[in-house]
């Protein structure tokens, strides 16, 4: 892709979001009952192509539970609040009526209490007990003092997650996890991200990785825009993580799944994750809104609570219906911000596809008119898509 001229010393390319994006419809339709949104990583299959982001206000063992029930994958923060407390409700209630201005002060107290190996075990196996499929998360920098108590749980999936994680990262002042070599002998399949571009995410992948995360920054909660200047638009993060995947099937014969990770709050935005490359998609606001949600409408993204760089703000996203209504429906609202899984099989539907990697084919094409053409009337009163 061509470079803009920045100034004399620096070029770029043009980056796209969600916003920036259409669908095209094709020549073909069919009926939304005879799509397939199924999904399969390694050795586990799930009715959705979804994973919930591991974040406290999102996913607690009682929701990774609901959400295994209902055909995702919840993935747990080994490093929330639910490991470090052996009863943290009393917590979630008091962040949900923090202030504003206290909240990051206040939440970075709570989570200087140290992480317990002993909950770790106790909360995978609290999961595994109901009978669903468990995945869970932790940092690079604690994955090898965690691997013990996952192993004992006999965790299914396990996520190596941060702000950016790289398969080669430096270090004067301690030995680094070496990504390759901790992947390949771990004994359960690994998840790793987040990554941005074509050559993290290839090199992500010759971990021996069975699915990496795209986005770096794009989530609600997260600051790290901001604070850090970093980040990559989703639509041509996981464009470009997609082809990385294809090159490293011609090179090795391996499907790494790709999963969006973050910027989707409506049903459109899920399905052009999928028409942009994704196999999945990783959502973490959306299911804040659910009235299963731990923080009840409240949302934080996993650096919040930093102790010297927090890269997250605690927001509001509203409490809006069950989690079996925001993922499937019916929904009782017309912004798109329900039933996100029907949107997703009604526009692979009217596009004429019957399977999420068919739907990864379709066109797409830059539309930053998409949002606002036509839209007058709902932008003025704060309907629909105009708010």
């Amino acid at each position: 892709m061509a470079e803009i001229e920045i100034g004399v010393y620096k070029s770029g390319r043009q980056a796209y979001g969600f916003d920036d994006i259409a669908i095209v419809p094709s020549r073909r339709t069919r009926d939304p009952e005879d799509v397939d949104i199924s999904w399969e990583i390694d050795a586990y299959q799930f009715g959705l192509p979804l994973m919930g982001s591991a974040m406290d206000g999102v996913i607690s063992p009682a929701t990774a539970i609901e959400l295994g029930r209902l055909g995702g994958l919840g993935v747990l923060n080994l490093e929330g609040l639910w490991t470090r407390y052996e009863d943290p409700t009393r917590l979630f209630d008091e962040i949900v009526e923090l202030d504003d201005e206290k909240a990051t002060a206040r939440m970075q107290e709570m989570y200087s209490e140290p992480v317990k190996l002993e909950l770790v075990t106790e909360r995978i196996r609290q999961m595994k007990e109901a009978g669903i499929i468990t995945a869970a998360s932790v940092t690079p920098q604690k994955t090898a003092a965690f691997a013990p108590a996952i192993l004992a749980a006999e965790l299914d999936l396990l996520v190596i997650q941060g702000t950016v994680v790289s398969a080669e990262h430096v270090s004067k002042t301690s030995e680094p996890l070496n990504l390759k070599r901790f992947i390949r002998e771990f004994e359960i399949p690994v998840v790793v991200g987040g990554c941005a571009s074509y050559q993290a995410g290839l090199h992500l992948m010759r971990t021996g990785a069975v699915g990496v995360l795209v986005g770096v920054g794009p989530g609600n909660a997260c600051t790290t825009r901001g604070v850090l200047g970093l980040g990559v638009p989703q639509a041509t993060a996981i464009a470009d993580v997609a082809g990385a995947r294809m090159r490293h099937l011609d090179e090795t014969g391996v499907y790494v799944h790709v999963i969006a990770d973050g910027g989707m709050s409506k049903g459109g935005d899920v399905a052009k994750a999928i028409a942009c490359g994704a196999d999945a998609v990783m959502l973490g606001s959306p299911l804040t809104s659910a009235v299963e949600a731990p923080a009840r409408g409240f949302h934080w993204g996993m650096a919040t609570f930093h102790p010297t760089l927090p890269r997250g703000a605690r927001v509001r996203t509203q409490v809006r219906g069950t989690l079996e209504e925001i993922l499937l429906g019916p929904a009782h609202q017309n912004d798109g911000r329900m039933n996100l899984f029907g949107a997703l099989r009604t526009a692979m539907a009217t596009c004429g596809y019957e399977t999420v990697k068919e739907f990864q084919k379709a066109e797409v094409m830059i539309a930053p008119s998409l949002q606002t053409e036509g839209k007058q009337l709902q932008r003025s009163q704060g309907v629909g898509m105009g708010h």
